[in-house]
């Protein structure tokens, strides 16, 4: 019984608006809160973002760098607020985790041209685990505002050799836009989508750790956002199309007259033949 209302909650989630995903996860906890935890835990929510004081640098906020009630700053390897014993990834895997948040800032700045990114790492018995985040939130010009979140965990399972690696990585979109124009009104436009792959690499100078999970992830958000062009966009579009024509009435009329005529003649021109 508990595991079907998790699936209807959950299936749930996956229908309502984006932005709104607090207040509707709040309002559920209310409603089950029995299952609080496997929600808190399961779903998705957008990324908070936190000023590193020390190095005057924004950095994103998730469960993979809290630690208590305090965050990791990727930049200064500190909490806020502070915290003594606070877990730390490893030496080797944090020169990695200093040289990925470097590469994903300037992949973050050549598609989205601003925002916010971040990349966390831990270590694994057999390898490492990282979380690669990504904020863009319009500014609101033209009256359109929107954000977009993504969150790409990724698990690494180095080979004993070290000279290969297994890859498996979960990405999830979360993008909302709303316009306010005086021909449309208010539209809200949102969804989510959460993708899986897995890849076997080679692992050398040539292709280190960041290069293949660069080009995992580049190739998945490429995917994501063009199923949801698809899913969403055009979706809309045809539904709006249907509701609303762009010809006048007399127009239609007129259309349906001539092709009335066109029908009518050219059965004529059969019969006389």
């Amino acid at each position: 019984m508990a595991e079907r209302q998790l699936d209807c909650a959950l299936d749930l989630m996956r229908r309502l608006p984006p932005q709104q995903i607090e207040k509707n996860l709040c309002d559920l906890i209310d409603i089950v809160p029995f299952l609080c935890e496997d929600l808190l835990s399961s779903v998705d929510q957008p990324l908070k973002i936190a000023r590193d004081k020390t190095v005057g640098k924004d950095y994103l906020l998730c469960d993979y760098n809290r630690d208590g009630d305090s965050y990791r700053s990727p930049w200064s390897n500190l909490y806020d607020p502070e915290l003594q014993d606070g877990t730390l990834p490893s030496d080797r895997l944090r020169k990695l985790e200093i040289e990925a948040n470097n590469a994903f800032d300037q992949y973050r700045e050549m598609y989205f041209e601003g925002g916010v990114s971040s990349v966390y790492l831990w270590d694994l018995d057999h390898g490492f685990a990282g979380v690669v985040l990504i904020k863009k939130a319009g500014d609101g010009s033209k009256r359109i505002q929107g954000c977009w979140d993504s969150i790409h965990v990724v698990e690494v399972q180095e080979n004993r050799s070290g000279r290969s690696a297994h890859y498996k990585l979960t990405s999830t979109v979360m993008l909302w836009l709303q316009t306010n124009k005086s021909g449309s009104g208010i539209m809200n436009l949102g969804g989510s989508l959460t993708r899986q792959t897995e890849l076997d690499a080679s692992v050398n100078d040539a292709t280190p750790h960041i290069v293949n999970i660069g080009r995992m992830i580049e190739d998945m958000e490429n995917k994501i956002r063009n199923n949801m062009n698809e899913i969403y966009f055009s979706k809309t579009q045809d539904i709006v199309s249907s509701l609303r024509s762009t010809m006048t009435l007399q127009d239609q009329n007129q259309r349906m007259k001539l092709q009335h005529d066109l029908t009518k003649a050219l059965e004529s021109r059969s019969g006389g033949m």
